[in-house]
């Protein structure tokens, strides 16, 4: 199995849509995330279930990385661009593509710190002119339509060459050397990776007060397992306890202040029979 022209030419279409922001604000979710970019790799490959399942897994690595500034210390949108196909043509496990998207990953933010650099002259040499001039048109295409472009120029012909010639170079040599020591470190790497990003989130937005939620759902997560339950109903669940959880509290918190309310009304007019007194 190999990338065709096609193929390879939809794919880094997309990342450059994604990497440029060309497609509006939403294409900033969509880079700080893999899932979207699997998904267009799994419809363009026709398996999506494969693709989306990989993604999952690369998804969860990602879990804990944030971006300071916008800058991501490796894009996820190219990590699954790469990736994905890669481990969809040498049937790589999730786990051990993970392996493979860390470095693709960062050779991304590479080439989007480069993206930067370029802006940076395009800055200096169209956007202070048309800003001096008042220019609205020009400021135009030179803030939003001369970046653009040139992301385009940038991530287009990198993704289109690793996939088109490199992609089934690496599957092939996947496949000749699978159960290999190397490709058995891969996996365990890249299980490690994924549970690092878990760790990192729950220590982000784990306060202790919540810890209880992460261990009721650890807890349900391998009582049920047998059970074959799907994470849709999981997420389904999760929400109706997070709507619970906030309903009560925000329930308690109007009570006190209603409370705390009456209590300082009662006290301005103890207060005002005081002064009347005298």
């Amino acid at each position: 199995m190999e990338v065709t022209f096609l193929q390879a030419a939809v794919i880094a279409i997309w990342v450059a849509l994604v990497m440029s922001r060309a497609l509006g604000g939403a294409t900033l979710t969509l880079r700080f995330t893999p899932l979207m970019t699997g998904l267009v790799v799994g419809v363009v490959f026709g398996d999506i279930a494969q693709a989306m399942m990989i993604t999952a897994a690369i998804q969860l690595m990602y879990m804990g990385v944030f971006s300071p500034g916008g800058q991501m210390p490796s894009e996820p949108a190219v990590a699954a661009a790469i990736a994905v196909p890669v481990a969809l043509l040498s049937n790589m496990q999730p786990t051990a593509a993970v392996g493979i998207a860390v470095p693709v990953g960062l050779l991304g933010s590479y080439l989007y710190q480069f993206r930067f650099f370029v802006n940076t002259f395009i800055m200096q040499k169209f956007t202070e002119k048309y800003a001096e001039q008042g220019n609205s048109s020009g400021l135009t295409f030179s803030i939003i339509i001369l970046p653009t472009i040139c992301s385009f120029i940038i991530f287009i012909p990198f993704i289109f060459v690793v996939l088109y010639y490199g992609a089934p170079v690496i599957a092939d040599l996947i496949r000749q050397n699978e159960g290999n020591i190397i490709f058995h470190i891969l996996s365990v790497i890249g299980g490690g990776l994924a549970a690092v990003g878990i760790a990192l989130t729950v220590y982000v937005i784990g306060k202790r007060n919540y810890v209880i939620f992460f261990v009721l759902a650890y807890f349900l997560a391998v009582t049920t397992k047998s059970l074959n339950i799907t994470m849709v109903t999981y997420a389904i669940i999760g929400a109706i306890i997070a709507f619970l959880f906030v309903l009560v509290k925000s329930e308690t918190f109007n009570s006190v202040k209603d409370t705390l309310g009456r209590g300082t009304s009662n006290n301005s007019a103890n207060t005002r029979d005081d002064d009347d007194d005298y």
